[in-house]
């Protein structure tokens, strides 16, 4: 699949019907205009990137507990519509690149990064080509629910691998406990620095899952 980047940095009202907010981030809902008028004009994603998963929000939880050192370069996995990316781009003046297979999710992405008036870099790729010199060059990597199917959980092992390899710092990942997520983390516990941890929340929409969180020494 061909790759493809690009930047956007606009500004929009802050509060309007049908919008919500989580952890600083604004969203918006599915009865949003807005989003009701991409669904009609955009190719609709085709790789589970059509709506906000709950494991964002622990994601989310999680940063704001333990956040990144002001202006780091983040690499959000399997973005979708890029919530915790925007969310690290608007409260820690992060340097975001969302990167997702499916390209069309990043209409969805920049509405949302348009609401939060933010600027994120996009990046359209497999998991299997990002190389280690490409992911070591971000201080921290995050991702949520990417581990929908079997055989990624050793596609992400395997990149997580080439990560630490590149000399990320930190690895964060969040999963509502999906088989191939759990042997992955369970793979990663035992190899690197790395915990384990059972997570949720409640507000504002209620999560349970996993979070692994990979300290690269």
């Amino acid at each position: 699949m061909p790759k493809a980047e690009s930047k956007t940095k606009t500004s929009k009202p802050t509060k309007e019907k049908f919008t919500t907010e989580a952890y600083g981030v604004i969203t918006l809902q599915a009865s949003h205009k807005e989003i009701r008028k991409l669904k009609k004009s955009a190719d609709a994603p085709s790789i589970h990137g059509t709506k906000l998963w709950g494991s964002s929000y622990m994601l989310m939880d999680y940063l704001q507990k333990n956040p990144p050192s002001k202006k780091e370069k983040i690499l959000e996995l399997g973005c979708g519509w890029g919530v915790a990316g925007i969310h690290c781009a608007k409260h820690y003046k992060a340097n975001v690149t969302g990167v997702d297979a499916d390209p069309a999710v990043f209409p969805y992405l920049r509405l949302f990064a348009e609401y939060n008036n933010v600027s994120i870099e996009e990046k359209v790729a497999y998991f299997e080509k990002l190389s280690a010199k490409y992911l070591g060059s971000f201080d921290t990597i995050i991702a949520a629910d990417i581990c929908f199917w079997d055989e990624l959980g050793e596609t992400v092992y395997k990149l997580i691998k080439r990560a630490i390899k590149g000399g990320t710092k930190r690895i964060i990942m969040a999963d509502p406990g999906r088989p191939p997520f759990t042997d992955m983390a369970e793979k990663c516990v035992e190899k690197y620095y790395a915990e384990f941890l059972d997570y949720d929340v409640s507000k504002p929409k209620k999560a349970t899952g996993y979070l692994l969180v990979i300290e690269n020494a």
